[in-house]
């Protein structure tokens, strides 16, 4: 099979009503990173120093060495810009969520007692911050249960949450293969939480950001100003609370980092930030795990058709009769690219018409002919496949006068003899006069315009087919 794990789809046009306690219309959720002590450092056994999300332009590691100024502007972070965060956000009365790289928490205690009085939640993320694109998947795992282990050691309990943040392609089947996370959050691909099923089970996923998120600070392209910061949060929120008053609220992800946005020039533009969500009605602050309590009892997973996981069997059988009494078309649909984004009416209506525009000739005919004539001796004798037969009854093909069934007879006789093939339009979306009118106005037609009018009918049938299934 080929089939494709990348899914496009997620909530599709019509994402759930979040429910957000209150009737909040948004719930917009500060996360502290907690790094400082867990970077590349030859103290800690890494071959290079840190080069990433600093104050140095340009910075690359130093193989071998200590690099002193990168040093340095990390222990900034834990010396100053983590208690200028921690006044900050307990002042306003909001509580965060730490991700926490458990080597730095215990490089930390005070900050870490902190946190705790606090009562900030504190999430894992990762034993060292690192970049694990190229460690082994049983490299990974083993730095995880190590992690686990050094977290609960350190603060005095497991982490409920998961964010490793340079990840490799394991990270989210990896952590959620150990069953202890009650949310993961290494994916930035939606607005709201959403359930995965990955390892054999159903995980939450608490999507981060790295938008919303005072790295940009130290990246190309990136915040030059605490007014660009504030600006582009105010606006996010104001986009995402609108969402929200319309009755689609979502969820908003701030990212922060105590060497970052705890530098006085950059606070300001927090503290700003804060009192101006502080000025709306309907704004909850929650820690990540709340928001991971309410999404499991608000909106449990749910045994969702994947069409992606379907045997060939299983898959031909349900919708080998989409296309009348022709399975081929879900045989070789089977054969597609077939994903995530499949799992809907849409999706598995594009496989399946794809492989009827891209027959052959003879095939598309094969499929036409393949159709009842409308009232015809098929219906009179009951020899109709279910979805036929159901299809002429609503729109009244199943109790004709004798005059209409005359009529439908004549018309039937002539359009085969002219096309070569009997007329098929989409009965549920007409009643039988404008069916007659339909019937009546294409009998005139050309043969090669009511070829491609009936092929397009085809595809609508189907379309109504699968809605009924699905």
């Amino acid at each position: 099979m080929t089939r494709y794990p990348r899914d496009f789809r997620g909530y599709g046009p019509n994402p759930p009503d979040a429910k957000w306690p209150g009737g909040a219309r948004i719930a917009v959720q500060f996360v502290v990173n907690y790094e400082e002590g867990g970077e590349n450092n030859l103290l800690h056994g890494d071959a290079a120093s840190e080069a990433f999300l600093s104050e140095i332009v340009g910075a690359a590691p130093w193989p071998g060495q200590r690099h002193w100024n990168m040093e340095s502007i990390y222990d900034y972070g834990a010396r100053a810009g983590f208690w200028r965060l921690h006044r900050l956000f307990t002042s306003a009365a909001i509580p965060v969520t730490v991700y926490g790289v458990a080597s730095a928490l215990a490089r930390s205690p005070e900050q870490v007692e902190a946190m705790d009085k606090a009562g900030w939640e504190i999430a894992s993320h990762g034993l060292k911050w690192i970049d694990y694109k190229d460690h082994d998947a049983a490299r990974e795992s083993a730095d995880i249960t190590e992690a686990v282990r050094l977290h609960t050691e350190v603060t005095g309990q497991p982490p409920r949450g998961w964010y490793t943040g340079r990840s490799s392609i394991n990270t989210v089947a990896l952590a959620a293969e150990t069953g202890l996370f009650d949310y993961i959050s290494d994916t930035y691909d939606d607005d709201l939480p959403y359930w995965m099923q990955v390892a054999g089970r159903d995980q939450l996923i608490i999507p981060y950001t790295l938008d919303c998120n005072d790295m940009r600070f130290a990246t190309a392209q990136g915040f030059n100003s605490g007014d660009q910061f504030f600006a582009y949060l105010r606006d996010t929120f104001d986009a995402l609370y609108a969402e929200g008053e319309a009755g689609s609220a979502k969820m908003m992800s701030v990212g922060l980092h105590c060497r970052l946005v705890g530098r006085p020039g950059r606070i300001q533009a927090l503290k700003r930030f804060i009192d101006y969500i502080k000025g709306f009605e309907g704004v909850w602050t929650p820690r990540r795990v709340e928001i991971a309590d309410h999404w499991r009892a608000t909106h449990p997973p749910q045994d969702a058709l994947r069409i992606d996981q379907m045997s060939r069997a299983d898959f031909v059988a349900k919708f080998g009769g989409v296309f009348e009494h022709s399975p081929w078309i879900a045989e070789r649909a089977f054969e597609l690219e077939l994903g995530p984004a499949h799992n809907s009416v849409a999706g598995i209506h594009n496989a399946l018409a794809r492989m009827f525009r891209s027959a052959t000739q003879s095939e598309r005919l094969g499929v036409l002919t393949a159709h009842p004539d409308l009232a015809g001796k098929l219906a009179s004798a009951k020899r109709l496949t279910a979805d036929s037969t159901q299809e002429q009854a609503s729109a009244g093909l199943d109790a004709l006068t004798d005059v209409e069934r005359a009529r439908f007879t004549e018309l039937n006789t002539a359009y085969v003899d002219k096309h070569g093939f009997p007329f098929i339009i989409a009965v549920k979306d007409h009643d039988k006069a404008g069916i007659l009118r339909h019937f009546e106005a294409r009998i005139a037609n050309d043969t090669a315009t009511e070829l491609a009018t009936a092929c397009a009918q085809v595809e609508r049938i189907a379309r109504l087919r699968l809605e009924s299934i699905l």
